[in-house]
């Protein structure tokens, strides 16, 4: 099922199944019910008047260099494990809306984009075997993991997350995929279009260390919590990697587009 996040003609929020053309059938209920899902589906069809990111994330964990391509163009050697780094729920953005440049980050052009998978975690979960790991999927979702590269690489102390944390720097959506119609996270293609070029095209086969083992290294003596997001890397082909560097300016249109979940648009300004 598609799951979307919305605001009908009198701001009004609801949880609705997406019917396309800017409608869609409310849901009665938690996006996290989702084996009551198809029950919780209304017949009440409603006019999406501004479309959200499909869920308010309780924690947003992200991986680094899970792509080999990505990892060879930034001149590292691919990781032994999991390189885990956290963005504050603050960075939330939603469809549509502008992926805002920091002042702080106007000095030189440093504002990047990486086109990610990512997934939301249903239930409780920790300590969680990688053969269970899937189990524990509510759905998927696309991810732009927006990077401050100076103040990630020399201003941020050795640490991600202040180059990766400035406000509107995680865009989700434009729908939530349920995990029963993506058994397998592994096939799937997903691309950047900035200004009408492709910019990155890679698949999730690629990945080093693939979604099932994420959520189970991730869940180590650590509880997952339902709303728990994890973007799960982003193949080769990033702007600061390019000779000369392509970075987000005002002006600029972003497309993410993941398989059978859609494309997500934002402006930047």
């Amino acid at each position: 099922m598609r799951i979307i996040r919305f605001l009908d003609a009198d701001g009004q929020e609801h949880l609705g199944q997406d019917l396309g053309q800017g409608m869609a059938n409310r849901i009665n209920g938690s996006l996290f019910d989702v084996a009551e899902l198809p029950s919780l589906v209304t017949n009440l069809s409603i006019h999406v008047s501004k479309l959200l990111a499909p869920l308010v994330p309780v924690n947003i964990f992200c991986i680094g260099l899970n792509y080999r391509a990505h990892a060879q163009e930034g001149g590292k050697a691919a990781p032994q494990r999991p390189i885990v780094f956290m963005k504050p729920v603050t960075t939330l953005n939603h469809p549509d809306q502008p992926i805002c440049i920091p002042k702080v980050c106007q000095e030189e052009p440093e504002t990047d984009f990486e086109c990610e998978l990512a997934v939301v975690i249903g239930k409780t979960g920790k300590d969680i075997p990688e053969a269970e790991a899937l189990d524990h999927v509510c759905g998927y979702t696309c991810a732009v993991d927006v990077s401050a590269r100076l103040w990630q690489l020399k201003r941020g102390g050795g640490q991600f997350v202040r180059g990766k944390g400035f406000d509107t720097f995680c865009p989700l959506g434009p729908a939530l995929v349920t995990a029963d119609e993506i058994p397998d996270p592994q096939t799937l293609r997903l691309t950047t279009t900035l200004n009408g070029q492709l910019m990155q095209d890679g698949h999730t086969s690629e990945m080093i260390f693939s979604v099932a083992h994420l959520i189970s290294f991730i869940s180590q003596d650590t509880t997952l919590l339902p709303g728990t997001v994890i973007l799960t890397g982003t193949p080769h082909g990033v702007g600061f990697a390019r000779d000369p560097k392509i970075l987000l300016k005002a002006g600029d249109e972003l497309v993410i587009e993941v398989e059978k979940i859609g494309k997500l648009i934002n402006p930047v300004a």
